[in-house]
C-alpha cells in the first residue's frame, strides 16, 4: 500500500522542477505547461468517481492491476512526446495512477473500524510521505543530469516494479456486490445526502487546496522570482513532505486514542498559523527562499493530520461503500486542487512576487478551519439528542 500511494505522489511532483524547461523545449507558455499539473488534477478527480465504484463492484486488486499497467504505457508516450499537445494527452492518461490513492484507503477500510483505519492510513501515508519529500529533489537530479524526459523514464520504471510486487502480493479486500456498476454508480446519492460526508469531504478539500495551490505555483515562485535552479528548487520544493510525514505519523500513533475529531481540527489550525505567519513575513519585505518554503512544512504538518482523520471520517458514513466514499472524497478534494492550481498559475502572472500564492493558501486553509468547526458542532448536537432521547437506565 505504501508503495501504490507512493508512486501515485511522485507521478505528481517529480517533474515539477522541469517545468520551465519543459516550457522551453516545447517552445510554448508556462501556464500551457502548467496544465499538465492541474489538468492532471482535474482528470484524476474525474476518473475518482469511477475508479471507486468499479472497484466496489469488482475487487480492488483487479481495477489496481489495471491502472498500473495504463500509467506504464502512458508514462513512455510522455518521455517520447515531442509536441506539446501530445504529452498534455499522454500526461492526462498518466492519471490512472490515482487509484493508488484511493484504493488503498479502502483496502485499508474494509479491515478496520473507523479509528483504527484513521490509525493505518496514517502510517501508510507517513511511509509514503518520503516520495514527496524526496521526488522533487530527484526530478531535479534526473532534468540536470539527463533532461525533463528522465523523469517520465523513471515513473515507467517504477511503474513495472509496482504492478510486480502488486501482482504477487495485494490479496482482494472487499466483498464484491452483487449488482452491475449502474447500481453501484447509483448509490452516490447516499454520500450526497449526508451532511457528515460533507463535512469531513470539504475539510479534506480545502486543507489539501493549499497545498494544491503551492504544486502549481511554487516551480514559478523558485524558477522566476527566486531564480533556483531545477536542482536546487528541487530540494526546497519537498519542505512541506517533511511536515507531512510528520503529521502522519502523529496520526498513525494518536488517531485510535484522541480520535478523528481533535486530530482534524488540530492540523487545520495548525496550517491557518503556519500560512499566516509566511504571509506576514513576505508582507513585512523578507523574499528569500528559506521563509518562502520553510514556512510551508507546515502546510504538509496539518495535511498530515487533516487527510488521513478526515477520510476514515469520510469511509465510514457507507462502509459498505468505502470505494465510492474513498473515489467520491478524492474527487472533490483533488478536482478543488485542480481549480486552485490553476488559479495560482493566474494570479503569479501578475508579477507580484510570492504574495498572490501566499493569500490564496491561507485563506483556503481558513476555510477548512470554519468546515470543521461547522461538522463538529452538528455532531456534537446530534450526540446530544441521542442521549437525551435514549431510556433511562
Amino acid at each position: 500500500m505504501i508503495i501504490l500511494t507512493s508512486l501515485a505522489a511522485l507521478a505528481m511532483n517529480l517533474f515539477l522542477p522541469s517545468l520551465p524547461g519543459m516550457t522551453e523545449f516545447f517552445d510554448t507558455e508556462y501556464r500551457i505547461v502548467q496544465i499538465s499539473v492541474a489538468g492532471y488534477l482535474g482528470v484524476s478527480a474525474a476518473l475518482q468517481l469511477f475508479i471507486g465504484p468499479i472497484s466496489d463492484r469488482y475487487g480492488r486488486r483487479s481495477v489496481m492491476l489495471a491502472c498500473i499497467v495504463i500509467f506504464i504505457l502512458a508514462s513512455i508516450g510522455c518521455a517520447v512526446s515531442t509536441t506539446i499537445g501530445v504529452f498534455l494527452v499522454f500526461r492526462m492518461i498518466q492519471a490512472a495512477i490515482v487509484a493508488g490513492m484511493i484504493l488503498p484507503r479502502a483496502a485499508i477500510r474494509d479491515m478496520y473500524s473507523q479509528a483504527q483505519a484513521a490509525s493505518m492510513i496514517g502510517w501508510v501515508t507517513m511511509g509514503m510521505s518520503v516520495a514527496p519529500m524526496l521526488a522533487p529533489a530527484l526530478g531535479g537530479i534526473l532534468d540536470g543530469a539527463f533532461g525533463w524526459t528522465a523523469n517520465f523514464w523513471a515513473l515507467a520504471l517504477l511503474g513495472v516494479g509496482a504492478l510486480i510486487l502488486a501482482w504477487g502480493d495485494m490479496g482482494e479486500t472487499a466483498v464484491k456486490s452483487t449488482g452491475n456498476l449502474r447500481e453501484q454508480i447509483a448509490q452516490y446519492p447516499q454520500l450526497l445526502l449526508a451532511p457528515r460526508f460533507w463535512g469531513y469531504a470539504l475539510t479534506a478539500a480545502f486543507a489539501s487546496g493549499a497545498f494544491f495551490a503551492y504544486l502549481g505555483g511554487a516551480p514559478y515562485v523558485g524558477s522566476e522570482v527566486y531564480e533556483m535552479s531545477p536542482e536546487l528548487l528541487g530540494i526546497y520544493f519537498g519542505a512541506p513532505a517533511i511536515g507531512y510525514m510528520i503529521g502522519n505519523g502523529i496520526s498513525g500513533r494518536y488517531s485510535n486514542v484522541v480520535g478523528i475529531r481533535p486530530m482534524i481540527a488540530g492540523g487545520t489550525i495548525v496550517t491557518v498559523i503556519g500560512l499566516g505567519a509566511a504571509l506576514l513575513v513576505d508582507l513585512a519585505g523578507y523574499h528569500v527562499p528559506l521563509t518562502f518554503f520553510g514556512f510551508m512544512v507546515f502546510v504538509g504538518l496539518g495535511n498530515g493530520l487533516v487527510i488521513p482523520n478526515s477520510m476514515a471520517g469520510m469511509l465510514s458514513v457507507r462502509p459498505n461503500l468505502a470505494g465510492t466514499a474513498s473515489g467520491l472524497g478524492g474527487s472533490i478534494m483533488i478536482g478543488g486542487g485542480a481549480a486552485l492550481s490553476t488559479l495560482a498559475g493566474i494570479l503569479l502572472e501578475n508579477g507580484e512576487g510570492a504574495t498572490p500564492l501566499l493569500w490564496l493558501m491561507t485563506l483556503t486553509s481558513a476555510a477548512s478551519v470554519v468546515s470543521i468547526g461547522l461538522t463538529i458542532r452538528r455532531e456534537l448536537r446530534i450526540e446530544a439528542e441521542d442521549r437525551a432521547a435514549a431510556p433511562a437506565e
